[in-house]
C-alpha cells in the first residue's frame, strides 16, 4: 500500500551537481521530495562508488535542507536488513552515472533492484542522470559496452526505454533513433542535457529545463522504417 498520494515517482535528469554550477536541477529534485527537509541518498554503483564523485555529492548537498547520504556496494557493511530499512526510509535515491549494465549486475548481486522498486511503490522519489536515468526504464541507449548500442534491461518502472545526452554526445541521436526505429528498443524517451523530466506512473507530468533549447523527447516508430521525434517543452 503507498504511503501518500504521491507514489510512483521517477525523475530523469539531464544535469546536476556533477554537470552544473547553479544547482538548479539539484534545487528542483529536493523540491519534489515528501518532505520539507528530505533524506537524499546518493548512489554511486554506476561510476564503481568512485570516491571522488560520491564526495561531490555531499558537498552539494550539505548545504541544503536535506539530510544527504551515500549508498556504497562495493565496499558493503550493512546486512540484507538493515539495508532494506535504510533505503525504504529515503525520501530521494539519486543515482549517479557511468556503466549502465555494471550498475543493473551489481544491484541484482546486493537485491538493491528489489528494494528500490519497493521503495517506489512506497512513495520515494527515484531519479538520476546518465547511468542513472536509464536503469528505471525496460531498456536504454548506452555506451555500457564502449561503442553506442542499445540495452533491452533496466527495471522496467518505466515504461519503453531511455536515452541521455541527446544533444550533447556525438552519435547519441542517429544511434538511438535507429535502434527504436527497428525494434532493438521500445518507444521511449530522450532527454537533452540541462532538461529535466518527472514521470508519475510511467507516465511524464512535468518537464523543465535550466536552459533555453533542452527538451526531452518522445520518440516512436513510424511503421516506415524511421522514427517520429515530438518534443515535450518544458
Amino acid at each position: 500500500m503507498p504511503l501518500h498520494d504521491e507514489s510512483g515517482r521517477v525523475a530523469l535528469l539531464g544535469g546536476g551537481f556533477s554537470t552544473d554550477t547553479d544547482g538548479v536541477l539539484d534545487d528542483w529534485v529536493l523540491g519534489l521530495a515528501r518532505r520539507p527537509r528530505p533524506k537524499v541518498c546518493f548512489v554511486p554503483t554506476a561510476s564503481g562508488d568512485a570516491e571522488g564523485y560520491a564526495e561531490r555529492f555531499l558537498g552539494a548537498f550539505a548545504g541544503r535542507e536535506c539530510e544527504p547520504s551515500v549508498l556504497r556496494l562495493f565496499r558493503r557493511e550493512a546486512d540484507d536488513a538493515s539495508l532494506r530499512a535504510f533505503l525504504l526510509e529515503q525520501d530521494v535515491v539519486y543515482v549517479g552515472g557511468g556503466n549502465t549494465a555494471n550498475l543493473l549486475a551489481v544491484w541484482r548481486v546486493h537485491g538493491v533492484d528489489r528494494l528500490l522498486v519497493e521503495a517506489y511503490e512506497r512513495g520515494t522519489l527515484l531519479c538520476g542522470i546518465s547511468a542513472g536515468a536509464n536503469c528505471w526504464a525496460r531498456g536504454s541507449h548506452t555506451d555500457s559496452f564502449g561503442p553506442l548500442a542499445f540495452l533491452p534491461d533496466g527495471l522496467g518502472l518505466l515504461p519503453g526505454s531511455v536515452c541521455p545526452h541527446y544533444d550533447s554526445e556525438p552519435g547519441r541521436r542517429p544511434s538511438y533513433r535507429r535502434a527504436v526505429a527497428s525494434g532493438a528498443l521500445p518507444a521511449g524517451w530522450a532527454l537533452d542535457d540541462g532538461a529535466g523530466a518527472l514521470f508519475t506512473d510511467g507516465v511524464v507530468t512535468r518537464t523543465v529545463a535550466r536552459e533555453v533549447g533542452a527538451h526531452l523527447y518522445r520518440v516512436e516508430p513510424d511503421g516506415r522504417g524511421g522514427v517520429t521525434e515530438t518534443v515535450v517543452l518544458p
